[in-house]
């Protein structure tokens, strides 16, 4: 982190560093987190010097209860300090991008996205991030077909990251007549803000951009302008829709956000693929390939299948309580 430091410093001092402001306003939030870090763990190495010496010098129980309570508060510091060191991936202290599509399960798939949806916002709100949908597709009867929401705050991507996959959720329907127990997916989708993206990477050349009318309320709502946009990236074959804006340039704008992001996520597959293909290892992406199950009936239980943990809390986990399934993701994804 020190030599991270010195590197930053330098280009700082580069002329025409603040030529590029979002570069240059990255880089000082990021050694603005280094420094803290450092000086966290500067202190933690005092603190930790000094309970050793007293160790060795108390004797009486209630000093030693004392230094008890001092060891605990400095453990409970460095677990914060590893928790962070989770956040390893390059765009791990980015916003975030999310869209959650409803799978198999009809009605009730769409319900499901709905309330996947609300879960993830929760926790934003809980995390002091902001969330803002840039995409909303209704669902005929409830729920909603898709939605992408942006999620603003530091290291969003970092924790939302293990959530990419495909959710089941098992309860008695409210959809069925009989109200009998369904079975329903959701796709999860989670990519970086990637605000660095090389020029010749969204070359306009490579961009088909179509224009249209926003679907949405009628009456005074109803929008009367060819503000939506449909972004075609040529090379990839990848479409970005964007409808949410008041405005055209707004959903340019937001459109090319996503597609930077489902770029750089590509990209990332291809190199992973690549890696598994030189280990021998076989990966299927299929449907019924769940990382999480929600159980509603005739038991409560929330369980990974990637990292084994579970919880029967499950109305807990859909108000947004993430952070531990977070957490055993990260650690988990570090040692495999």
């Amino acid at each position: 982190m020190q030599k991270r430091c010195r590197v930053i410093d330098q280009i700082m001092q580069e002329e025409g560093f603040w030529d590029q402001p979002q570069k240059a306003s990255q880089l000082q939030k990021e050694r603005e987190a280094l420094s803290t870090t450092i000086q966290t763990m500067e202190d933690l190495e005092a603190s930790i010097s000094d309970l050793i010496e007293l160790d060795a010098l108390s004797n009486h129980p209630d000093e030693r209860q004392q230094l008890l309570k001092e060891y605990n508060k400095i453990k409970a510091r460095l677990d914060t300090l590893e928790d962070r060191a989770l956040f390893c991936e390059p765009y791990d202290q980015r916003d975030a991008i999310i869209t959650i599509r409803a799978g198999a399960g009809g009605t009730d798939a769409q319900d499901w996205s709905a309330l996947l949806a609300k879960m993830y916002m929760h926790w934003a709100q809980a995390h002091h991030y902001k969330s803002v949908i840039m995409q909303q597709v209704a669902g005929a009867e409830a729920g909603i077909k898709s939605m992408t929401i942006e999620i603003r705050g530091e290291g969003a991507y970092g924790w939302l990251r293990g959530e990419r996959g495909i959710h089941r959720l098992v309860r008695l329907s409210p959809f069925n007549a009989d109200h009998l127990r369904q079975t329903s997916f959701a796709e999860v989708e989670v990519l970086p803000i990637v605000p660095d993206v090389p020029q010749e990477v969204l070359s306009p050349e490579d961009l088909k951009i179509d224009t249209f009318r926003s679907s949405g309320a009628g009456g005074q709502s109803v929008n009367t302008t060819d503000s939506a946009v449909r972004i075609t990236h040529r090379k990839s074959g990848i479409v970005v829709t964007c409808q949410n804006e008041r405005s055209q340039r707004q959903n340019k704008e937001m459109a090319l956000k996503i597609l930077a992001a489902k770029l750089y996520q590509r990209h990332r597959e291809e190199q992973e693929q690549k890696t598994a293909a030189l280990r021998g290892e076989r990966k299927k992406a299929e449907w019924g390939s769940q990382i999480r199950s929600y159980v509603m009936h005739p038991y409560k239980m929330v369980k990974d299948h990637r990292t084994q943990y579970q919880t029967s809390d499950v109305e807990g986990v859909l108000s947004g309580d993430l952070e531990a399934f977070m957490l055993a993701y990260l650690r988990w994804n570090l040692n495999t």
